[in-house]
């Protein structure tokens, strides 16, 4: 093992650059697309969140019940999307079915189902009290 001289520096960041910056949300907006397009439960729970901001509207929440509503929905998606990630990334590296790969990728599920069902909670603390005064 060797070590670096003392002379020697570590490599210096890359300046910053808004070209560099723009380009990383195209990045991102490419993963999203792919997510929507090939994640057939990624597409469920953009249609749930349609439907809850749907129901929110109608029933005029405040900026607080917003504010969990919205974090839920995008702690769910932002699983959903690394759950993906991992699932893109062990398929590359092993196509053939592996246990540990296996045991790898329901783990990361169970996180978007963890997600989910914080989510569906919240919704229901949220949601059900205003219904029930409705009907």
């Amino acid at each position: 093992m060797s070590h670096p001289s003392p002379q020697s520096k570590p490599p210096s960041p890359p300046r910053f650059s808004l070209r560099t910056r723009l380009r990383s949300f195209i990045y991102a907006y490419q993963g999203m697309s792919t997510l929507l397009r090939e994640q057939h439960n990624a597409r469920i729970h953009v249609l749930a969140l349609l439907g809850t901001l749907v129901l929110g509207l109608w029933l005029k929440l405040s900026i607080q019940e917003w504010s969990l509503i919205l974090l839920a929905s995008a702690l769910v998606m932002g699983f959903e999307a690394l759950n993906s990630a991992l699932e893109y990334l062990c398929d590359r590296v092993e196509p053939a079915r592996d246990p540990l790969i296996g045991k790898a990728k329901d783990v990361a599920a169970s996180a978007v189902l963890i997600a989910a069902l914080a989510a569906a909670a919240i919704g229901a603390l949220i949601f059900l009290p205003k219904l029930l005064v409705l009907f």
